[in-house]
């Protein structure tokens, strides 16, 4: 019916042609979607979705719970390999402090000597091996820069390089 003047649409009429259309559209398309018609009811179709949801959700958790543990096994295993790698820098700084410091110390015990303070004594510490380069006045000198350089904390051994050169 095609409305005019003198006939005029109520509400909701013009609507009808449109919601039979739509309830059609929709029945086919859950036709279509329902092919296999296996003898189930429509609660025992919605029950099955709702399983099979559950099912997919259950093992969607399971594989986060193992990406998760994964995830935190490698922080911890990165974690670990830092606090390693900075252990092992501070310790080699630490040696690299203490090798400066020996080399410091016995420079300055021997600058206090008067037989070896005019001297160029080259002193230097690697792991507190201590090696004396240079020369000394007499074999007595040379070898009190010996026993001053093993006097100093921290030195394990000593390399007594120094040549005897007479003063001139």
């Amino acid at each position: 019916m095609i409305p005019t003047l003198s006939n005029p649409v109520r509400p909701g009429q013009a609507f009808r042609p449109l919601a039979v259309l739509s309830a059609l559209s929709l029945a086919l398309v859950l036709t279509a979607c329902n092919k296999q018609d296996d003898g189930k009811t429509a609660g025992q179709q919605l029950d099955s979705a709702i399983a099979k949801t559950e099912e997919a959700a259950a093992q969607a958790k399971a594989k986060a719970a193992s990406e998760m543990a994964s995830a935190g096994t490698a922080m911890k295993n990165a974690t670990q390999s830092a606090e390693a790698s900075g252990k092992d820098m501070a310790a080699k700084a630490g040696e690299k402090i203490d090798d400066l410091t020996i080399t410091t110390t016995v420079t300055a015990g021997l600058a206090k000597d008067p037989d070896l303070s005019a001297l160029k004594i080259n002193v230097d510490t690697r792991n507190g091996a201590v090696t004396l380069n240079g020369s000394a006045p007499t074999e007595a000198a040379r070898e009190k820069a010996t026993s001053l350089a093993k006097a100093v904390k921290g030195v394990n051994s000593v390399d007594n390089k120094l040549v005897i050169k007479a003063a001139s």
